[in-house]
């Protein structure tokens, strides 16, 4: 090579502003990454429950009233939401596919799905 080249004295940063930074150099070992999930404990230590007036819900007290909304129907094949109900077996259907496959299904599956919903009713 030529000698100037190599005489030169070619200044160059250490980080250059395009290149991205190496993880460890951006976290050092031991260091925390990302986001950090809490447990339940680590909640109710935090957040100090005992304080709190017994009547009040809150993550250590599981009474609360009931929903003022009411529950939702879903459906007792899919576990989409149903908003139909076949009036011949009582069984929920989201949708027209689901409700020729109910109509096909013997007597004794329609009341094992009935059980399951705790909605058993003897079909004649």
């Amino acid at each position: 090579m030529e000698p100037e080249v190599i005489e030169s004295e070619i200044v160059l940063p250490t980080h250059f502003s395009f290149k991205k930074t190496q993880m460890y150099e951006k976290y050092p070992k031991g260091q925390a990454r990302g986001r950090h999930w809490k447990h339940l404990k680590q909640i109710i230590q935090a957040e100090n429950y005992q304080n709190y007036p017994p009547n009040e819900p809150n993550y250590v007290n599981i009474e609360s009233p009931p929903s003022m909304h009411p529950c939702k129907r879903i459906c007792d094949i899919t576990g989409f939401e149903a908003p139909y109900l076949d009036p011949r077996t009582s069984l929920r259907y989201a949708n027209a596919d689901v409700f020729k496959l109910i109509r096909s299904l013997p007597n004794e599956y329609v009341q094992r799905y009935l059980a399951l919903r705790n909605a058993a009713v003897v079909l004649k």
